[in-house]
């Protein structure tokens, strides 16, 4: 199993989310079997899309965490809120989101919320290799 952990600071929230999606794609580059582009592309934006509601709505620094098992990929994102992400209508009109997270979960096969005992949250997606 291949793991990576990247810490997300707030300084330049798109900095730092570009940062995060070079990471996602020099951990899948570095895997003994690689994954198709269209495969590792819906990781990355998982990755984009998870760090960056981490970076607005967690308390401005996470932790992202990448592994490869035998048939999956799992992203975990770890912030500081306890907030849960929300399924909502998204807005089309009024530029507050609302994309994201049913995004992700139409494109992972699992997500979950979990709330960590030192506080915050962790906030999982699991895709197919």
């Amino acid at each position: 199993m291949d793991t990576m952990s990247v810490t997300v600071v707030p300084a330049h929230s798109a900095t730092s989310v570009a940062v995060a999606r070079d990471s996602a794609r020099d951990f899948l580059a570095a895997l003994p079997e690689p994954l198709a582009a269209e495969a590792a592309e819906t990781v990355v934006l998982v990755v984009s899309e998870l760090v960056t509601n981490a970076l607005r709505h967690g308390g401005g620094t996470c932790t992202l965490d990448l592994t490869a098992h035998p048939d999956s990929i799992e992203v975990t994102v770890h912030d500081l809120s306890p907030q849960a992400p929300l399924m909502r209508t998204p807005d089309l009109n009024g530029g507050t989101g609302g994309f994201g997270w049913p995004m992700v979960n139409r494109l992972a096969h699992t997500t979950s919320v979990r709330h960590r005992p030192s506080g915050g949250k962790t906030v999982s997606a699991t895709l197919a290799r």
